[in-house]
C-alpha cells in the first residue's frame, strides 16, 4: 500500500502546481588519489525545504538514491558509493508514515575507482526522488560521464539534451527521419469514444448509489434540505447544489492527470503498461474484493471526515460543499473500488486523462443526479426501497467482479513481462471459477460474514443469479477451438479483457488472426519494397484493451481480412514491450515536450518512433505508409469498432497508392 501512497503523493505534486519544479542540481567532480586510483563525487545542491533520500530506505518507503555504472574494459570500482553524513537528517517522513533518512541543502556521494590507463571513461546514471514536507516529484534519471584525460567531462540532462540530435538516432533506430516523410491530405478524423467512457463512469455511478454506503444517505440528505429551510425553493436550490459539488469533487480527481499527460505524453501508457503498478493494482483489487466480501471494513482515516464535517458548519455554498466532500469521504468504502476500477481501466485505455475525465464525469452526475431530483419531486422518495439485506448482496456481488478485474491488472503484467503464467487457458479458467462462486452465491449455496438468512429468493435475484450461470457456460465456450486460425475461439464480451487467444499453451500464435506480421520496422520496410505492397503499422501494446477487440472483432471481419492478408504488409510495433534493446540501440533522444529519456526496451522504442513521427501517443492507432515508408497514405485512424470505416479507411489508403504508383 506504501507503493500506492508513493503513486498518489506524485500525483498530489503534479495537481498543485502547473510548472515544472526542479529542485536539485548536480555537480560532478574527480579528485586523483595516487596514479591509477581516483574518487567520483556526485555533489547534489537542493531548494530549501526540499530533500533527497538515502541509498538506504526500507521497503515500501520513497525511492532511494541511487547509482548505476556501464562496464568498461580497464576500469574497476572500489567498493560502493559512499554518501557523507553531512546535512543528513534520520527522522519520521510525514509523506511515507516513516522513518528514512534524507538529506537537505547538500548531499554528497563517492565512488573509488581504479583505472588502468587515462583513455578510460566511466559513464552511467544516477536515479533520485525529491520531496519536501508535503509533496514528491516523480523519480529522475540523471546521466554522468568521467574523462580521465584532460578536462574532466561533467554531464548534466541539460548539457546533454544540447548534445543529442534525434535527427541522426531516428535514422539509425527507424531507417528515416520526420522531416523525409511526407504527410496525408485527408483530414483529422475525430474521435467517439468518450461518451462510452462516460456512459460506463455513469453505469458506475449507478451500482455506487444501491450500496450501503450511499443509498440510506438519499432520503437522509434530501430531508435536511427540504425541511430545514425555510423556502422550499431554497431548499431544493441546495439540494441542486449539492448534486453539482459532487460531481465537481469526483472531476477535480482527474485533474492530477492531465498534468502529469502534459509534463510527459508518453507517462500514462507507462502508467498503464508498468508491471508493477499492474501487480500493485492486482493486489489492491484482491484487497478490496475481500472488503466487499466483509472480512474487514475499508475506510479513509477519521481525521479526514472530522475535518470535512466541521467544514459543513460554515453554512451557505462552502457548507454544501463541504456535505458533498464529506459523503464521496464517508462512501469510500463503497465507491473507492469501483472508482479504482475506473481509474485502472482509464488508464490502459486510449484517451488517457480525457478518459478518466469523461468516466469521472458520469461516476459523478450519476451519484449526484438522485439528490437534485428527489429534492425536486420529494414524493418519489416513498417509492425507493426500504434498506435491507439486499444492499449487502449487491456488495458481494460486486466482490466477485473486483476479484475477476484483479486478474486482468495481473494479466497486464505478465503479457509485457512475458511470464508465460498467465495464458488465455489459465485465465478462462479463473473467471469461470469466479463467476461459477458469484452464481452459487447468488442461488444461496455460499455465504458471507455479513449475509442475512436467506428464506426465499427473490424473483430480481434468482433472475440474476441465472444471467451469471449462462455467462459462466459462455466463459466456457471460450474453449472451442477456431479451426480457421487454429486457436481458441474469442469471445466478443471478453474483447480487451482477456489475454489474445493467441496467447496459449496449447495453441500459440503470436500473429493476430494468423496474419503474416512483423514486429521491426526495418524488417518490414525491406520486405513491403520488395514485394512492392504498401505498409499498415499497427501501433498496439500487449495489455492494450481497445487493440485487442480491434485484433478479435474488426480485423476478421471477410474485407478487412483480405485487405490486411493480401493487400498489406503488416507491422505491428508494441509500444508496452518491456525487452530489453542491443546495447547499441539504446539511445538517449529528446521529448517532444522537452527533457529527455534513455530509451532502454522495445516499448521505448516504438512509442517513440510513434510520438516523433506522428505527435501521438495512443493505441491502438493505424498508418498507412507506401513501401518504402516515407509517404503517409492517408490520414492515420485510431480506435474504430465501426468495421465499415475501417474498411473505408484501408480501401483509401490502397487507392492512394495506386494513383502514386501509375
Amino acid at each position: 500500500m506504501k507503493k500506492f501512497v508513493l503513486f498518489f503523493a506524485i500525483f498530489c505534486t503534479l495537481f498543485s502546481s502547473a510548472q515544472i519544479l526542479e529542485p536539485v542540481k548536480w555537480e560532478f567532480d574527480l579528485q586523483k588519489i595516487s596514479e591509477d586510483e581516483y574518487q567520483l563525487q556526485f555533489l547534489a545542491n537542493l531548494d530549501e525545504q526540499w530533500a533527497i533520500y538515502s541509498q538506504f530506505v526500507d521497503e515500501g518507503g520513497p525511492i532511494p538514491t541511487s547509482f548505476t555504472f556501464e562496464e568498461f574494459e580497464g576500469v574497476e570500482l572500489l567498493g560502493d558509493v559512499i554518501e557523507s553524513d553531512e546535512n543528513k537528517v534520520t527522522k519520521h517522513d510525514p509523506v511515507f508514515d516513516m522513518i528514512v533518512g534524507k538529506f537537505y541543502n547538500k548531499a554528497t556521494f563517492t565512488q573509488k575507482v581504479k583505472i588502468e590507463n587515462k583513455d578510460n571513461v566511466i559513464k552511467g546514471f544516477l536515479s533520485f526522488m525529491t520531496c519536501d514536507d508535503t509533496r514528491c516529484l516523480a523519480p529522475t534519471d540523471v546521466p554522468f560521464e568521467f574523462s580521465f584525460s584532460g578536462k574532466i567531462s561533467k554531464v548534466s540532462e541539460e548539457i546533454n539534451t544540447a548534445l543529442i540530435d534525434n535527427s541522426s538516432t531516428d535514422i539509425k533506430l527507424y531507417g528515416m527521419s520526420p522531416d523525409q516523410m511526407e504527410a496525408p491530405i485527408s483530414e483529422v478524423k475525430e474521435g467517439k469514444s468518450l461518451w462510452v467512457i462516460f456512459g460506463l463512469g455513469f453505469f458506475g455511478g449507478l451500482i455506487a448509489l444501491l450500496t450501503p454506503c450511499v443509498f440510506p444517505m438519499i432520503p437522509l440528505t434530501v430531508s435536511f434540505f427540504t425541511k430545514k429551510g425555510d423556502k422550499k425553493g431554497a431548499g431544493i436550490s441546495k439540494a441542486i447544489l449539492y448534486g453539482f459539488f459532487i460531481l465537481a469533487v469526483y472531476l477535480l480527481l482527474s485533474a492530477p492527470f492531465h498534468l502529469l499527460d502534459s509534463v510527459n505524453p508518453d507517462i500514462l501508457n507507462e502508467i498503464s503498461t508498468n508491471v508493477w503498478l499492474n501487480v500493485i493494482f492486482f493486489l489492491i483489487f484482491m484487497f478490496f474484493a475481500f472488503s466487499f466480501f466483509g472480512y474487514y471494513e475499508l475506510t479513509l482515516p477519521a481525521s479526514w471526515t472530522a475535518k470535512t464535517t466541521q467544514g459543513e458548519n460554515i453554512g451557505g455554498i462552502f457548507g454544501v460543499f463541504f456535505m458533498a466532500l464529506t459523503l464521496a469521504i464517508v462512501s469510500f468504502s463503497c465507491t473507492g473500488p469501483i472508482l479504482g476500477s475506473l481509474l485502472a481501466g482509464s488508464l490502459s485505455a486510449d484517451g488517457g486523462a480525457w478518459q478518466l475525465t469523461a468516466g469521472m464525469g458520469g461516476f459523478g452526475v450519476a451519484l449526484g443526479l438522485p439528490f437534485a431530483l428527489f429534492a425536486m419531486f420529494p414524493s418519489w422518495l416513498n417509492s425507493l426501497p426500504k434498506s435491507g439485506g439486499w444492499l449487502n448482496t449487491v456488495k458481494v456481488v460486486l466482490g466477485f467482479i473486483e476479484l475477476a478485474l484483479a486478474f486482468k491488472f495481473l494479466s497486464n503484467a505478465d503479457l509485457v513481462q512475458h511470464w508465460g503464467i498467465l495464458k488465455i487457458e489459465v485465465f478462462l479458467g479463473l473467471w469461470i471459477l469466479i463467476f461459477a462462486g458469484l452464481a452459487l452465491y447468488l442461488f444461496g449455496k455460499i455465504k458471507f460474514p455479513h449475509d442475512s438468512p436467506i428464506k426465499k429468493l427473490s424473483f430480481s435475484r434468482l433472475s440474476f443469479a441465472i444471467l451469471i450461470a449462462a455467462f459462466t457456460i459462455y466463459l466456457a465456450s471460450g474453449f472451442r477451438v477456431n479451426k480457421d486460425t487454429n486457436t481458441f475461439t474469442s469471445l466478443t464480451l471478453l474483447s480487451g479483457l482477456a489475454p489474445p487467444v493467441g496467447y496459449s499453451f496449447l495453441y500459440p500464435n503470436d500473429s493476430p488472426n494468423a496474419l503474416e506480421s512483423f514486429k521491426d520496422l526495418k524488417e518490414g520496410i525491406a520486405y513491403a519494397q520488395e514485394v512492392n505492397k504498401p505498409i499498415i503499422i499497427d501501433f498496439t501494446g500487449l495489455a492494450c484493451v481497445n487493440c485487442r477487440k480491434m485484433e478479435e472483432h474488426v480485423w476478421p471481419d471477410e474485407t478487412i481480412d483480405k485487405y490486411l492478408r493480401d493487400e498489406f504488409v503488416l507491422i505491428s510495433l508494441y509500444v508496452d514491450d518491456k525487452k530489453t534493446l542491443p546495447e547499441a540501440e539504446q539511445f538517449v533522444v529528446s521529448k517532444t515536450n522537452g527533457g529527455t529519456r534513455k530509451l532502454e526496451n522495445y516499448g521505448h522504442k516504438w512509442a517513440h518512433f510513434q510520438t516523433e513521427f506522428f505527435q501521438i501517443n495512443s493505441q491502438p492507432y493505424y498508418v498507412l505508409l507506401t513501401p518504402d515508408g516515407k509517404q503517409v497514405l492517408n490520414q492515420p485512424l485510431g480506435y474504430t469498432p465501426d468495421k465499415t470505416e475501417y474498411a473505408a479507411f484501408l480501401k483509401e489508403g490502397l487507392d492512394a497508392f495506386y494513383k502514386l504508383s501509375k
